[in-house]
């Protein structure tokens, strides 16, 4: 059903529920709630300063607002509550001075000092709650208030919707869940906590049904789809591994075998490298590619950023320097006329390794005989992203690269309809890196270190949360740093500046300047944050480190430690947290998941904001491990019995998931 048709939504809010993915009104009834609040009106109570309390209250005259410091702001004003006249104090909410008018009842949430007589106020409800209430919260994005989704949601769940029920009636029988309707209308309007429980049951188990059956589908099809069987030069790949510079690990021997026996299969490959961050996981997928060059079909890698992929590229020329393999690079913002020419010569099968980024998934793009395709950091793109490049070519086999370890006991579940190889151990030579926690008045003792590496010819990353200064948090940006180093080392050290909304050309030229060795510090985001590889870097600075999660420091921290040299990482905030301790105990990816897990739950699994298959609405994997494992199960034999050809919703699921070319 239309968006318009729901009440009060015009043109621009419209276009504001699209960043959020909301295109129907059935996308928004899927919209759930992250969060509640919970507000009973209770009595004032004056000798608990630790209690947080909500009270109603009258505004007695006029509020002010005034400034502490640029971008932080206190709004002060007097209430009567309970007939006792008090200080109200709350920051950051200038714009309400106009709305707190003599007079006005409003509801107050917030902590009171009875030695100052003050509240210090953390929300303040303009519209008087009079009984208990319960307010879902919603993720918001610039321009949408609370308010908005609950009107618009309320009016939504007025109208005649169709909703897809995607659990077979048998486990709604067994298990008693309640309607899919009625799960929407508790989890959106709850009158109480039990509602939510019942609602947020049935909607878990259905996400994770759902999830499981296309896992367990995909698995089955994939095993009975066919392959290039080819013949492979193993004399060839051997000569090529023995004159690597370095040693191959134990486990990356391991996934080779792997790997070269699917190659030689019937069956098509369908593998996932899942190791740590470097782990080695490019130097299996290179020798595979070769494999597969040699049997005389063309390869492909597709990296998540231009960064990465000019740096497999250029990694790859001079690996192959001498060889009669032919490799090119295509992204975005490639000119025209050369973009036109690097297709023409893939077409025409000039080229043995394409390069590239999600540029590949263009029409335009056609192979002359695609044997192989790899995915790196493969989470970050979706299945449908993937196997529209697996589909350029007949039966090409797939190999995917992921760098973010996460438990095995959830790598089984949810990649359950791939083949896994792991990759545990470091290539040999590596050092752990050393980790240390420090908070912003130990700066000095960083810059000290910062400055020995760089007298040692070394290089150094720092990474700053934001690209501009915060409207309201006191958070370190990669311009602020870049003045503050500057300052800092004087015109001792060449510093240079990166991040995602640079242009391209502007990026490669800061990137190559680092890589030469030009800039001895590079302040970046988070950009660099997956396969940028310095051999060169031996620290790396991360500044408000509690804005992350722990894989995505550890995905930054391995940037460095990438050669036998002693490497370094400072962690800098103010927040002495349980978290933050982990990294500086251990250097291993998959523990520091399992920590993860277990102190955040998946939230931060990926370390980014996913768009492909992995993302849940309402789930979440640690918390609802049993319930995954019971839909696995469920979903299994519901398969199984071929049940599934008997329901409209899965019958039309399996008509729309293509596994042939």
């Amino acid at each position: 059903m239309d968006l318009s048709t729901i009440k009060g939504l015009g043109e621009k809010n419209v276009k504001l529920l699209q960043q959020c993915n909301i295109f129907s009104v059935e996308d928004l009834l899927a919209y759930y709630p992250y969060r509640y609040e919970f507000l009973n009106p209770n009595h004032f109570v004056t000798s608990d300063e630790k209690m947080v309390q909500v009270v109603n209250a009258t505004v007695e005259g006029e509020a002010k607002v005034s400034f502490i410091r640029r971008n932080f702001n206190r709004l002060s004003f007097r209430v009567i509550i309970e007939n006792k006249i008090v200080s109200v104090s709350i920051f950051n909410r200038a714009f309400l001075k106009a709305n707190l008018t003599n007079g006005r009842e409003i509801t107050l949430i917030g902590k009171y000092n009875e030695k100052k007589n003050q509240f210090v106020a953390n929300d303040i409800k303009l519209n008087v709650i009079k009984e208990a209430k319960i307010t879902p919260v919603y993720h918001l994005t610039k321009g949408l208030k609370n308010v908005h989704f609950e009107n618009w949601i309320l009016d939504a769940l007025r109208k005649p919707i169709l909703v897809d029920d995607k659990i077979p009636e048998y486990y709604l029988e067994q298990y008693e869940f309640i309607p899919k309707l009625t799960a929407l209308q508790y989890l959106h309007k709850p009158q109480n906590a039990e509602e939510i429980k019942k609602a947020r049951l049935r909607l878990i188990y259905e996400e994770l049904f759902d999830f499981m059956f296309k896992i367990l589908y995909l698995k089955e099809n994939e095993t009975k789809a066919y392959g290039l069987q080819r013949e492979l030069d193993l004399d060839g790949v051997e000569n090529f591994i023995s004159s690597l510079p370095f040693v191959l690990t134990e486990d990356q021997l391991k996934a080779i075998h792997d790997g070269l026996e699917d190659l030689q299969s019937e069956k098509r490959m369908n593998r996932l490298v899942l190791g740590d961050v470097g782990s080695g996981k490019t130097i299996v997928a290179t020798i595979l590619m070769y494999a597969n060059v040699l049997a005389g079909y063309q390869s492909v890698m597709m990296a998540p950023t231009e960064i990465l992929a000019t740096q497999h590229y250029l990694s790859l020329l001079k690996l192959f320097e001498g060889y009669s393999i032919h490799i090119e690079l295509l992204v975005g913002s490639m000119k025209v006329s050369e973009k036109k020419k690097v297709l023409e010569r893939i077409q025409t099968g000039q080229v043995d390794f394409i390069i590239g980024t999600h540029a590949l998934l263009s029409d335009q793009v056609l192979f002359a005989n695609l044997g192989l395709v790899v995915t790196d950091e493969q989470h970050r793109f979706g299945v449908n992203q993937r196997k529209n490049l697996q589909n350029k070519g007949f039966r090409s086999d797939v190999l995917y690269l992921s760098a973010t370890p996460i438990p095995r006991t959830y790598a089984l579940t949810i990649y359950g309809d791939m083949d896994t190889s792991m990759i545990a151990s470091k290539p040999n030579g590596r050092k752990p890196i050393i980790t240390k926690l420090k908070k912003d008045n130990e700066l000095k003792e960083v810059l000290a270190a910062i400055y020995e590496e760089i007298k040692l010819g070394h290089q150094i990353y720092v990474v700053a949360p934001l690209i501009e200064e915060s409207d309201s948090e006191d958070l370190k940006d990669v311009n602020l740093l870049k003045e503050k180093f500057e300052l800092a080392f004087r015109d001792k050290v060449h510093i240079g500046v990166l991040h995602g909304k640079m242009k391209s050309n502007l990026k490669d030229e800061v990137m190559k300047s680092f890589e030469q060795g030009e800039l001895n510090i590079l302040i970046s985001t988070t950009v660099i944050e997956v396969g940028v590889d310095v051999k060169n870097a031996t620290m790396m600075i991360i500044f408000n480190a509690e804005r992350f999660g722990l894989a995505t420091l550890h995905q930054l921290r391995g940037r460095v430690g990438r050669n036998d040299l002693q490497s370094y990482c400072y962690l800098i905030s103010n927040q002495d947290s349980e978290r933050l301790h982990v990294l500086e105990e251990s250097n291993d990816g998959f523990y520091i998941s399992e920590k993860d897990f277990e102190l955040r739950g998946q939230g931060d699994l990926f370390g980014v904001s996913q768009s492909g298959d992995m993302t849940f609405r309402i789930a979440d994997l640690k918390r609802d491990y049993k319930i995954l494992l019971q839909a696995k199960k469920d979903a299994l034999a519901f398969l199984e019995s071929k049940a599934y050809l008997r329901n409209a919703y899965f019958l039309e699921l399996t008509k729309n998931i293509d596994f042939t070319n």
